[in-house]
C-alpha cells in the first residue's frame, strides 16, 4: 500500500476522523512523512498534465510538483501531520486574575473549499484565575499557527483555537477574536478585494460579564 494508503488504514481501523482540518499526526509512522510527501508530487505532476502544461521543455515548472509536494506537507498543510508543538507552563503562583491580551498573531491558513489562502490576524484574552497554567507569549503564536495550518473555514478553526487554551491554560475566561482576508472572495469568484471576515468566541467569563467583554473589544480596537 502506499503511504496515504496505510495511514488511512489506521484511522479508519481507530474509528478517527480525518477531515481537512483534523491532526493526523499520531497515525504517521517515522518515514512515512517523506514517502506522503513523494505521493503528493506524483500526483500533482499528474494535475499538471492533465492542465496540458508542457513541465519537461517549461523551465517555470520544471519542478513546481515537488515545490507544491513540499508546500502542502511541511508548510501550509503542516498542522495536520505534526503534533502539537511544546508548550512550557507555569503555575499561576501570584494569583494574577486580571485581563491579558494577546496580540495580534499573525495567521495563515487555507480555505477548505478553493484551497485558496486565508490572511489574517487573531487577539487572544485571558481572565486567569489562580488554578491557571501560564504560557509563554511566543507559545499562543505556535499553537496559533498549528491550529491555522490547515484547510478550514475560518468559523471552525476559531473554535478549534478556542477549544485548544481553554483546556491547556484553564482561565476563568477566553476571548479570541479572528480577522481575516480570503483570497476564495479577493481572487476568484465575485472577486471582492475589500471583504475580509470577523468573527468572535466567548467563553466563560466573557460570555457572562458584558463589561469584561466591552473592555477586551475596546482595547483590541485602540490597536486595530
Amino acid at each position: 500500500m502506499s503511504a496515504s494508503e496505510r495511514i488511512r488504514y489506521r484511522l479508519v481501523g481507530a474509528k478517527c476522523r480525518y477531515h481537512a482540518n483534523d491532526n493526523i499526526a499520531r497515525f504517521i509512522e517515522p518515514g512515512e512523512i517523506e514517502q506522503l510527501q513523494a505521493e503528493v508530487e506524483a500526483k500533482m505532476q499528474g494535475v499538471l498534465e492533465a492542465l496540458v502544461i508542457d513541465t519537461q521543455s517549461d523551465h517555470n515548472t520544471n519542478e513546481t510538483a515537488r515545490r507544491v509536494a513540499k508546500m502542502f506537507i511541511h508548510e501550509v498543510f503542516r498542522g495536520r501531520y505534526v503534533p502539537m508543538p511544546l508548550v512550557t507552563e507555569f503555575p499561576n503562583v501570584e494569583r494574577l486574575n486580571e485581563l491579558m491580551i494577546v496580540g495580534p498573531v499573525t495567521v495563515r491558513s487555507a480555505c477548505s473549499h478553493h484551497l485558496c489562502p486565508i490572511m489574517g490576524r487573531v487577539w487572544i484574552g485571558i481572565l486567569p484565575n489562580e488554578h491557571s497554567n501560564l504560557i509563554g507569549l511566543s507559545k499562543y503564536a505556535r499553537i496559533c499557527d498549528w491550529i491555522m495550518s490547515r484547510p478550514q473555514i475560518q468559523e471552525e478553526a476559531v473554535t478549534m483555537l478556542a477549544a485548544e487554551l481553554q483546556e491547556r491554560v484553564k482561565p476563568d475566561g477566553l476571548a479570541i477574536v479572528m480577522e481575516a482576508d480570503h483570497f476564495c472572495m479577493h481572487w476568484r469568484g465575485v472577486k471582492d478585494s475589500e471583504s475580509k471576515m470577523i468573527n468572535s468566541v466567548m467563553r466563560g467569563a466573557f460570555l457572562k460579564d458584558a463589561n469584561l467583554r466591552r473592555e477586551f473589544l475596546s482595547l483590541i480596537g485602540q490597536r486595530h
